[in-house]
């Protein structure tokens, strides 16, 4: 796992990745699981996940980057809007990461 930044030449700005985990697929080739942004005192809602989902569009666009499947992870130390939580529910490229989840996960 790492991270890092993707620029964004349409809105001339960069975007930073808190998380990027990599795999490999069944033909070996390098293959980007997931992106993912973490916030410790924030709950994070429907506009972190759109930046989220705008970094996978964006990476999707790069010639040599395998992200057909990548899912969108969110970290919080504080929770998460209801919205965002049913969209989670419904979606499982989406992925809600509690400290409940992260520190007692079976």
């Amino acid at each position: 796992m790492q991270s890092g930044t993707v620029p964004d030449p349409g809105a001339k700005t960069s975007h930073e990745v808190d998380l990027a985990a990599f795999g490999r697929n069944e033909d070996g080739r390098e293959v980007l699981l997931a992106i993912g942004e973490a916030k410790w005192n924030e709950a994070m809602g429907l506009g972190h996940l759109r930046r989220l989902d705008r970094i996978r569009t964006l990476l999707r666009a790069r010639d040599g980057v395998h992200a057909e499947r990548t899912r969108l992870l969110c970290f919080s130390g504080a929770g998460f809007t209801s919205d965002l939580r049913d969209l989670a529910q419904n979606d499982p490229t989406i992925q809600l990461i509690d400290l409940e989840r992260l520190y007692n996960a079976d």
